[in-house]
Order: C-alpha cells, then structure tokens, then sequence
C-alpha cells in the first residue's frame, strides 16, 4: 500500500540553502559559524533557515560551550527515503500493469 510523500518536510527541503544545510550536516556536525563560511550565507539568514529545520524535527542541537552544533537527523531523512521508494514502486508496478484511468 502507497504512503504519501511528506508534503510538509519536502516543502522545508525545497529551499535551496536549506537543502545545501542538510548536505553539509550528512557528514558532518557543525556550528552555524562553520555553517556560514560553508554556505556564504549571513548569520540572520542562516539562523532563520536552522530555526526551521529544528521545528520540522529534520536537525537537533548541541550545546558546546559558547557555540551550538547542529546535527542531521538520519532517520528523518531515511524516512522520507522510504516514502520516496515507495511512490517508485508503485509507479512502477502502475506502469507495467498499464493502470489507467478511463476517460468519462
């Protein structure tokens, strides 16, 4: 049975420089100050932008002195991985039983 795609999470990976975020954090954890030199974003921007990803549960923090680190949730992005899978398959198997809909 298809399970849909988590509209809500592909919307908060859309962004362009929070995809590149979530790219940076795959390998490795970082403070926004390594975060910025990466990105070349400003730190309002770039706070803003972690500020989402925190809320949608896509990264967690670590407080470490003065600085705080920021680290990917993998399962949260396993997830979506297996949602996407899922959609593939089913397309898949939509294709090759050439399921369609009449026309009315």
């Amino acid at each position: 049975m298809m399970m849909s795609v988590d509209a809500d999470l592909m919307r908060v990976l859309a962004d362009p420089l929070r995809l590149r975020i979530v790219t940076l954090l795959a390998r490795e954890t970082l403070c926004s100050t390594h975060l910025i030199e990466e990105t070349g974003a400003g730190q309002t921007n770039l706070s803003n932008h972690l500020k989402v990803l925190r809320e949608a549960g896509v990264v967690e923090t670590e407080p470490c002195g003065r600085f705080t680190y920021y680290r990917l949730k993998s399962d949260v992005v396993a997830s979506l991985a297996v949602q996407f899978a899922d959609l593939a398959e089913t397309a898949r198997v939509t294709a090759e039983n050439n399921v369609k809909r009449s026309c009315p």
